[in-house]
């Protein structure tokens, strides 16, 4: 059974995006290549991973994943700075 991990990376633009993936490495170069990566980087590109946590299952980093996304921008950056 795979580790799933939920992340937030920085763009290029300052902003942050969040999502899930059972390997950090291999997830973050796919957005910094822009072949395996979100739409959302398309006009921008991905700079750092700033944040990541364990889950216990994918349903489990989906619900966490969703819970992030729901956060305010200074919500994000203080749990980045934790």
């Amino acid at each position: 059974m795979s580790q799933w991990y939920v992340y937030m990376l920085r763009a290029s633009d300052q902003s942050l995006y969040t999502g899930i993936t059972t390997d950090l490495e291999r997830r973050l170069a796919e957005h910094q290549s822009g072949k395996a990566g979100a739409k959302y980087f398309r006009g921008r590109s991905a700079v750092e991973m700033v944040y990541s946590e364990c889950a216990d299952d994918r349903s489990a980093a989906s619900v966490r994943e969703a819970a992030i996304k729901k956060l305010s921008r200074a919500q994000k950056l203080a749990l980045v700075a934790n």
